[in-house]
């Protein structure tokens, strides 16, 4: 079945859609029809694209088939991975729909996807490379620094967003999404742990602090007496990057952007994570058998 003007109209309008999701950093997935062998109620490339919010625009033919593709394509979102679907219209008899269809089409479904922000926090030495690095993977960097002469345009051209101000100030203007990283590598153990303070408790997928491991659980007791629970730590990176032998800042820029990645494709394989967090069961007794071994 050709498509026709009125079809081609949904189509742009979901490319439009498509666009509106990113910029609001929202998720989707599109829905497109790619082989047809008989008569459908449709047409080959028939596109709609369901929102996060459940809302669709476009159609790929109404009925059960849609339904179904509508499930699947909440699915898709949370997992991020694209899928393939197949109907037939002739043997399974809950998609009779009255209609003289029976034939057996085929449907890609492709999550829609806010872009990779990452927060950095402090404008050093391994943020200099790590902003390139990641940004080179495809992040959108953000920096933050309360000092004018390293947070600038000048140092960091690849980032998108540049703030000179107080962390307390600047954290106060950001709300990380749920697809969100953010890297703690201030300048000092107290700026590290006011930032992680309040990066714990946004909505980001990744937190990542750099330091020794007697620094992480340092700061971790302090926090946990705080009152913070300590359940928020579960996806804290500390120390942070994967565990390749780094020790230059341009080797822990590698490190760094090699586990954001990681998280960010859901890596299902065995990874040498350096984090504390990762190894270690986070209670009292082992905090402070961790504790008295780095003081050793």
């Amino acid at each position: 079945m050709p498509s026709s003007p009125t079809d081609n109209h949904f189509q742009r309008d979901i490319y439009e859609e498509v666009v509106k999701l990113r910029q609001e950093g929202r998720r989707g997935a599109v829905a497109t029809i790619v082989n047809v062998r008989g008569s459908i109620p449709s047409f080959e490339t028939a596109k709609m694209l369901v929102r996060d919010d459940g809302s669709i625009v476009g159609t790929i033919g109404g009925g059960c088939v849609e339904a179904e593709v509508w499930q699947a394509a909440r699915e898709v979102m949370e997992s991020e991975k694209p899928r393939s679907l197949t109907f037939n219209l002739n043997q399974d008899p809950k998609y009779d729909t009255g209609l003289v269809c029976g034939g057996t089409l085929d449907i890609l479904l492709e999550p829609i996807l806010p872009p990779a922000a990452l927060y950095i926090f402090g404008a050093g030495h391994v943020s200099l490379n790590l902003s390139k690095v990641a940004a080179n993977a495809g992040f959108d960097i953000t920096i933050v620094d309360d000092r004018e002469s390293y947070a600038s345009r000048e140092r960091f051209p690849e980032a998108k967003t540049v703030i000179a101000k107080d962390f307390e100030e600047a954290m106060a203007g950001i709300a990380p999404n749920e697809s969100a990283s953010i890297v703690i590598v201030t300048r000092g153990h107290r700026d590290d742990m006011r930032v992680l303070r309040w990066a714990v408790q946004t909505r980001a997928r990744y937190v990542g602090m750099i330091g020794s491991k007697r620094k992480t659980i340092t700061i971790f007791r302090e926090l946990t007496k705080e009152g913070i629970p300590a359940h928020l730590f579960e996806r804290v990176h500390a120390p942070v990057g994967l565990d390749i032998g780094a020790i230059t800042p341009e080797e822990i820029a590698v490190a760094i952007t090699a586990e954001l990645i990681a998280v960010r494709r859901h890596s299902e394989r065995a990874l040498p994570h350096m984090s504390w967090f990762h190894t270690q069961k986070l209670n009292a007794g082992e905090e402070n058998t961790e504790l008295e071994e780095e003081k050793n």
